[in-house]
């Protein structure tokens, strides 16, 4: 689409400023719409935040994978994972009253953690498993779409009836919906805004990733690097944007739900790419350098639920060991992928 590097760089940047001002909007609609239904700010962000900040990202990942870009299209998915949760380290430093995963704390949020560290093991295993597709789509395709469908009805069953509840401090933050003004837009209203954000932001990852591929060959980089540090980190802008506009807000739990059920989202990239990938399973056109960023966001996944249930009140310097943690962790990674070229 995009022959000349120039044109294809100018479309890249042009789509990344739209993704992140559609994204600063998106913060405060699923904020008014989850006190509006009722829903609360966890379920709103981790479901309906979560997967349409996460929209740019997904026409990105099968676009490429429909041209044949099957490392593009991988790492776009995954290593969106890895950046989406060192924002909530960055959400961290920014809200100084208290550690944000002790603040925010949730059940909702545990289950959509653990249902992400599932969610990742399944492609991993696929990855390292003997050769096998049907009509070129791998067997654990429909397999994650079943898991992330079961992972949202146990989420929603946390939210109406939750088993676990944190114990509450002085800083903890508590998900009370605001009765709307007058003079406050209507439900319809608010539905159709962010149904028209969300159009923008899908145009523009599509935008992104036919750009991506021209500026990988004009560039020489690998389709992982570009995806991991270019596609991946632009499409996951709504991602921080909406986070950092979340917590100035005080809607924490919406920050730190938007940010994980985004991420469980992003797996189901990986979905709509197997199927749009027509050599075979996407599964098995990708590498060891694939692996390495599904174990990575594993690895960070975990750290971020550590922080979670060990709700650390204040850390040091501002910053809680999990969000310390977190930025290292993620520096080391791309500094490996960087390496790797």
């Amino acid at each position: 689409m995009f022959e000349q590097p120039i044109v294809a760089l100018g479309a890249f940047v042009a789509a990344a400023v739209v993704i992140t001002l559609a994204g600063i909007r998106m913060s405060g609609t699923a904020d008014e719409l989850a006190d509006r239904t009722g829903l609360g700010e966890a379920l709103i962000g981790g479901i309906l935040l979560g997967a349409s900040t996460s929209l740019s990202g997904t026409v990105t990942s099968v676009t490429a994978a429909y041209g044949g870009y099957a490392s593009l299209a991988v790492s776009n998915a995954i290593g969106g994972i890895a950046a989406q949760t060192v924002f909530l380290a960055i959400a961290d430093l920014i809200y100084r009253r208290s550690n944000l995963e002790h603040a925010a704390a949730s059940e909702t949020n545990l289950i959509q953690g653990a249902l992400l560290v599932v969610l990742l093991a399944i492609p991993a295993l696929a990855m390292v498993t003997p050769e096998f597709a049907i009509f070129a789509i791998h067997p654990v395709t429909p397999i994650l779409l079943a898991a992330y469908i079961y992972g949202l009805r146990l989420t929603h069953a946390a939210q109406m009836a939750p088993m676990w509840s944190p114990r509450k401090t002085r800083e903890t933050r508590d998900d009370v919906p605001e009765e709307p003004d007058d003079d406050d837009p209507s439900t319809k209203r608010l539905v159709a805004e962010f149904a028209g954000l969300l159009a923008a932001v899908g145009f523009s990852g599509w935008i992104l990733a036919n750009s991506a591929v021209t500026i990988s060959e004009w560039a020489g980089l690998s389709q992982t690097l570009v995806g991991t540090l270019f596609t991946a980190i632009t499409t996951s802008l709504p991602e921080l944007v909406t986070t950092i506009a979340a917590v100035r807000r005080g809607a924490l739990q919406l920050a730190v739900g938007g940010i994980i059920g985004g991420n469980t989202f992003d797996v189901l990239f990986l979905v709509g790419a197997d199927v749009a990938y027509r050599d075979g399973s996407i599964f098995h056109a990708v590498g060891e350098r694939e692996v390495f960023l599904l174990v990575w966001s594993i690895l960070m996944t975990g750290i971020l639920l550590l922080g979670l249930i060990r709700r650390e009140k204040h850390g040091v310097a501002g910053i809680g060991f999990e969000s310390a943690a977190l930025l290292a962790v993620f520096g080391v990674g791309v500094a490996i992928q960087v390496a790797l070229g």
